[in-house]
């Protein structure tokens, strides 16, 4: 496919955007969070869930109708599961499947890859999520807290004409979670704080977006969604910040206009080459008051080149063409400073999940 480009990517958020794809600016239906795509070959749809537990484990699963990074393939349903303990070896796990095994229905959230699924509906159904392998079968039920939200329509367009899109609702922006963890012969039942969104598109994101950070946590009665995306050279540089803040079921800040970003501690990964930061910050500040969340990392969880992805022709074309994408995901504190009129009057942190995802090379 030949691009047309012309530097231009924008967050979907004009009257005529929610009129053309169905969608109403105050509400997030049931069916949105059902499969939006023909999963045939472009696009690609996935559907994620993480987990902070009170024995200090996180928790990440997801359904995939096939790699996101190659859209063109036919259906290839997969789910993978990563569950990092305290003083533990990371426990991960994946099952892919054949195209026959998967349904999903275009109505609600009820995704089956075999024998795994995610099902629900915020705020009125609980979502179940189940994941088995040989030795460890996971059993979540996740109880939405915060109401279903998305920045504008939840779609950034790419292209002159908008011909491409990279989309993402988060379904469950927090919630309570509960947990029933087989490994071995080994049970228990465990409690946290959940996270569910759902994101698709119709080309390989690489060609779009050259890296973000996306992160969520809870810092004390705050749930907090923050992201920082950066479209790849052919779409202007544009960079597009996602900021949601709720107060109890309350949303108290989310005009990504008013967001500043920037990374502290900012060094070469290791292994992946990317440039890191070891505290993100986003700044949001109106008129009178300011919140800052600041995302300190301690440990880096997951640090992954998707290269490893694509096999066979596609992998020596990748490695040809110096494709040195790479997948980051990092725990540590997360913290909420309220300014009101110059001054602190609140200050919370705990724990919290965030990723890097660089597609393209570093800057």
């Amino acid at each position: 496919m030949t691009d047309r480009n012309t530097g231009r990517c924008r967050l979907a958020d004009r009257p005529e955007d929610f009129h053309r794809l169905g969608l109403r600016a105050d509400s997030v239906a049931a069916w949105e969070d059902g499969l939006r795509t023909d999963p045939a070959p472009g696009s690609y749809e996935w559907w994620y869930f993480d987990a902070h537990l009170e024995d200090g484990s996180s928790l990440v699963i997801g359904f995939y109708t096939k790699n996101p990074i190659a859209p063109d393939r036919p259906l290839e349903p997969f789910v993978t599961m990563q569950l990092d303990r305290p003083g533990a070896p990371t426990l991960l796990r994946q099952c892919h499947v054949t195209s026959e095994q998967f349904r999903a229905s275009t109505g609600s959230c009820d995704v089956h890859i075999a024998d795994n699924w995610i099902r629900g509906h915020a705020p009125d159904v609980p979502y179940e999520i189940h994941f088995a392998a040989t030795d460890v079968v996971v059993d979540v039920v996740l109880r939405p807290q915060v109401p279903s939200w998305r920045p504008a329509t939840g779609h950034v367009f790419f292209g002159e004409h908008d011909e491409h899109f990279f989309a993402w609702l988060p379904s469950v922006p927090q919630g309570t979670v509960e947990v029933d963890l087989k490994v071995g012969l080994q049970t228990e039942q465990l409690r946290g704080i959940g996270y569910h969104d759902h994101n698709w598109g119709d080309v390989p994101m690489p060609r779009l977006i050259n890296h973000w950070y996306w992160g969520r946590a809870q810092a004390g009665p705050y749930s907090i969604i923050a992201s920082y995306i950066t479209a790849e050279h052919r779409y202007g540089d544009t960079e597009i910040p996602i900021f949601l803040l709720a107060k109890g079921a309350k949303i108290v800040a989310d005009d990504a206009t008013k967001v500043r970003f920037h990374l502290e501690g900012e060094h070469t990964d290791r292994q992946s080459g990317k440039p890191v930061g070891d505290v993100v910050v986003y700044e949001y500040k109106d008129a009178h008051e300011e919140y800052r969340a600041s995302f300190r990392r301690e440990l880096t969880i997951v640090d992954h080149q998707l290269v490893e992805d694509v096999s066979g022709m596609k992998h020596l074309l990748a490695r040809l063409a110096h494709f040195d994408g790479s997948y980051l995901r990092f725990t540590g504190n997360v913290q909420l400073e309220h300014v009101v009129e110059s001054r602190k009057t609140e200050d919370v942190s705990d724990p919290g999940i965030w990723e890097l995802m660089y597609f393209g090379h570093a800057r």
